[in-house]
């Protein structure tokens, strides 16, 4: 199994004729995600080529349910446009939306996931990589050679991260690997996809990514010694970054000793987290702790 996403996941791509949702919904393609078509406004019944095979296009995203049956969206428009993108998205009812864009305004991130609230849609994202369940689909960025169908539960805040340790556990294999990613405001949380791994059957241990700012890292802790009897592993990254400073996309500043990579550490050690102190190390005691994992 895998969560979110499935083989049976039918995936729109809204900004697919724009040079990175063309890029990549390519690449999605090449990877085997069903994707069923893509809305751009104002080139509703056009199509676009991919290589000999051609995808309608459509205006809307409801056009574009009402006609392919897609449940899943990927979202590739520019940070102005981002807003109404995904509120259109969320309005058609649609059951999954990947937000990719980077660099969209707090407040309009901040309405859009307040529009979702009660509705049918789970946003991940934005500013993210995506979600694959690999030989299975692919939705965003997340290059679908580095690892195969395993065992293995991951969830990062990171985009590189998650490239980083999906590589270091290829041998292993991901039943699903999400990017969630590290903006202040964010749809799909770290205890959202750790609820959503416990339940799985084929996810036997998970990998959870943290970075520095912020409660999230500490509130996962608190969940999984709450409610998880799956193994989990951890790595925060910014263990080197000064103290009193905004760094990247992690999303806050680091004010005493709240939000700091120690912090978290001793938060997830103290609910039963093994934590890795570089990438590395973290893939090795993942491996340790679940011993030989057949995928």
């Amino acid at each position: 199994m895998s969560i979110f996403l499935s083989e049976n996941s039918k995936v729109i791509v809204q900004g697919m004729t724009g040079s990175e949702g063309s890029k990549h919904t390519r690449r999605m393609l090449a990877s085997g995600t069903a994707i069923v078509g893509g809305v751009t406004p104002g080139k509703g019944g056009q199509s676009a080529d991919f290589d000999g095979r051609a995808l309608p296009v459509f205006d809307s995203v409801a056009d574009a349910i009402a006609q392919t049956a897609a449940d899943v969206t990927v979202i590739f428009v520019p940070p102005k446009f981002a807003k109404s993108a995904v509120i259109e998205a969320v309005d058609a009812g649609i059951g999954l939306a990947v937000v990719i864009t980077e660099g969209i305004p707090i407040h309009d991130s901040t309405a859009f996931w307040a529009h979702a609230q009660g509705g049918l849609t789970r946003i991940i994202g934005p500013n993210c990589p995506g979600v694959i369940s690999p030989g299975r689909s692919n939705a965003g960025i997340i290059p679908a050679n580095i690892a195969g169908k395993g065992r293995i539960g991951l969830v990062s805040k990171s985009g590189t991260l998650t490239y980083q340790m999906m590589y270091e556990l290829r041998d292993i294999g991901f039943s699903t690997a999400v990017g969630i990613g590290g903006d202040p405001v964010i749809g799909t949380t770290h205890i959202d996809c750790l609820e959503a791994f416990e339940a799985d059957p084929d996810t036997e241990a998970i990998v959870m990514i943290g970075e520095i700012g912020g409660d999230a890292e500490e509130r996962a802790a608190d969940f999984i010694a709450a409610n998880l009897t799956k193994p989990v592993v951890g790595y925060v990254a910014g263990f080197t970054a000064p103290e009193g400073k905004t760094m990247g996309h992690a999303g806050a500043i680091v004010s005493g000793s709240s939000g700091t990579a120690q912090a978290k550490k001793e938060a997830l050690e103290a609910a039963g987290v093994q934590v890795g102190k570089t990438p590395s190390e973290t893939a090795q005691l993942l491996r340790e702790l679940v011993g030989s994992i057949s995928g």
